[in-house]
Order: structure tokens, then sequence, then C-alpha cells
């Protein structure tokens, strides 16, 4: 099968946890201490700051070949139709908000859910969702004008921007990880290495938070088969630590079925996490940003959390590179 600029749908997973609805559903169901942990459900996973209107302008600005944009939300919706309109006139990339209800059809009693992973496990049964997705956090935004082989190979082959990272070492690291008020976090990486344990693998590829490329199929044929590990991974409604990565899942399973196509990230990636306590972080990383050559996806995690000079700067710097005035929303 060969992708095509029609056939490469787009997923975003978006909360706005400001939402005093979505605080006291959340609040009704946090009855444990360890759910305030920022790995497992702390407001900092919930918390939105515009990220996704910067989500949507970079795709219909450098991926127009999208045929679809799908919006995952939990009886929110962003109105990003709304904003794209306005910014957008010209753009003819339909948007579609998808509740949680709709993922979950047959599995409402794990609702509501406050958990990436769970969601994430779910995404491939969105009615109408292209052979060809594109995952996105909605903190994850496109850089530069991308072509569909950045995702899809001519072959229709998921491409995963990651690196070969050994189980053995990264079970390892994780005895070693420091820990939290006596816990040990549970990472991103963690949920890599329970994907490659979940299929016996002694490698998984590493990959840092940006767009997705998945094959809906890979992840269809394996939780149709594997019940069990589909109601185990969405069941949680709040992050678990045996809980594994539906995309590495897909990448590791699309390896062994030539679905899935591997490529180093190196210079194609920007990771951004400011804080207070980083005097200088976002001018040094954006001036670093605009010297990379072959920059195409970049992540803004925990914007809430930047000063509000960087916050600005930020926002600046993606109107630069988009050409769109965001304080015009």
């Amino acid at each position: 099968m060969t992708a095509s600029p029609t056939d490469i749908d787009v997923v975003i997973a978006w909360v706005d946890g400001n939402d005093p609805v979505h605080r006291a559903k959340r609040a009704r169901y946090a009855g444990r201490p360890e759910i305030a942990r920022d790995d497992v459900g702390g407001d900092t996973r919930f918390v939105s700051t515009g990220e996704i209107y910067y989500c949507v302008a970079s795709i219909v600005r450098f991926a127009p070949f999208v045929r679809r944009i799908f919006i995952v939300t939990d009886g929110q919706d962003p109105h990003a139709d709304a904003f794209v309109a306005r910014h957008f006139p010209d753009c003819r990339i339909p948007i579609e908000v998808v509740d949680h209800t709709v993922l979950f059809a047959g599995y409402e009693a794990c609702l509501p859910t406050f958990n990436s992973l769970s969601i994430e496990t779910m995404l491939w049964r969105i009615p109408g969702l292209s052979e060809h997705f594109v995952y996105f956090n909605d903190d994850v935004f496109v850089a530069a004008p991308l072509h569909p082989e950045d995702w899809f190979d001519p072959r229709g082959r998921a491409v995963c921007y990651g690196t070969p990272f050994s189980s053995l070492l990264a079970r390892l690291l994780r005895t070693v990880k420091p820990r939290r008020n006596g816990q040990c976090p549970f990472g991103h990486k963690d949920a890599m290495l329970n994907a490659a344990d979940l299929l016996g693998r002694p490698f998984f590829f590493h990959f840092h938070h940006t767009p997705l490329a998945q094959r809906r199929s890979v992840l269809a044929d394996y939780f149709t088969t594997h019940p069990e590990a589909l109601v185990a991974n969405m069941r949680p409604r709040f992050r678990e630590p045996h809980q594994f990565n539906p995309q590495e899942l897909c990448y590791l399973l699309g390896v062994r079925a030539d679905k899935c196509v591997l490529r180093s990230p190196k210079g194609r990636t920007l990771f951004l996490k400011p804080a207070a306590d980083r005097t200088g972080y976002m001018e040094r990383k954006l001036i670093q940003a605009d010297r990379m050559d072959h920059l195409l996806f970049g992540c803004i995690n925990s914007l809430e959390q930047a000063p509000e000079a960087d916050r600005q700067r930020f926002v600046d710097w993606m109107a630069r590179r988009i050409g769109i005035d965001f304080s015009m929303n």
C-alpha cells in the first residue's frame, strides 16, 4: 500500500484542564494521594494555554496534504475549526471533534478517563480514520514544510523518528532512577519498555515528543486478537506503571510486518521544557531552532510553567514561523 497526500489523517488528543466541569469530574476520581503526582495525574498534565492552536496552525501551514484532523476530547471543543477559518480562510482540511464516548463505545464503564495512554490505546477505533494517520499531543507542532514521505515512505511504511534502545539497559536504568517522595516516577521511556516487554523484544525504539506516524491496521489487528491487552491498557483512569505506549507497540509490530521504518531524529526534532528557574533557556533554545537546517517537529512541554516573558517569546517565535498573529484568537 502506498501513502498519498489524500489518505493521511491527523489525530490530536486535547483537554482543557482549566474547565471547572472537567476539574470537578477529575476530582471525583482522584482519591489516591499518588494521583496528584505529575507523572500520574497532576494538574500539569491537563493545563491548556493555547497549545492546541499552535499545533493545528502548524499542521495547516506546513502539512496541507493532510486529509482530515480529528481532535479527541472529553465533552469539550476547542473550536479549532473557527480558528482555522479565521486565520486560514483557504484551508480545505476538515476538522472533526471526536468524544471519548466514541472511542470507548462498548467500554463505557471505563469512562471518564484522565489517562493519555488509555486514550491512545483506543485511537484506532475512530470512525472513518485512515489507514495512515499521525498522532499528536496538543503540545506537539510541525516546524517546517513537510512532504507526505516525512511520515510515510513511498511504500506506505510509517516513519518512526527514533533510535534503538536496549530493553535490558532500560530496566537497569529504571532501578537506579531517583525516587520522588518514595515513589519511582513512571516516564515516557518506561511505557516504551513495557511495550517491548509485552512483545518479548530485546529492544524498543526510543522516540521523543514528536508527531507519531501510525498504521491503523497494525493496531486493529493486534488488539482484535489480543483483547486482554486492550482492556488492561485502556482501563486505568489515571496512568499506571504497568501500561505500555501504544505508538511504540505499533512501531515494534510494524517493523516485523514491514509496515514501519526507522529514521534518525537527529537535527529533526526540538524539545522545549521551560521552567521559572531556567533563566535564558527559551531564548537559547529558539536561537538553536532557527539554526537547525533540517528541523521538522517540535514540542513545547509544560508551557504554563514558563515565566510570562518566555511564554510570549515562544508565541512570537511560532507566529513568525507560521506567519499568523495568535493574539487574534
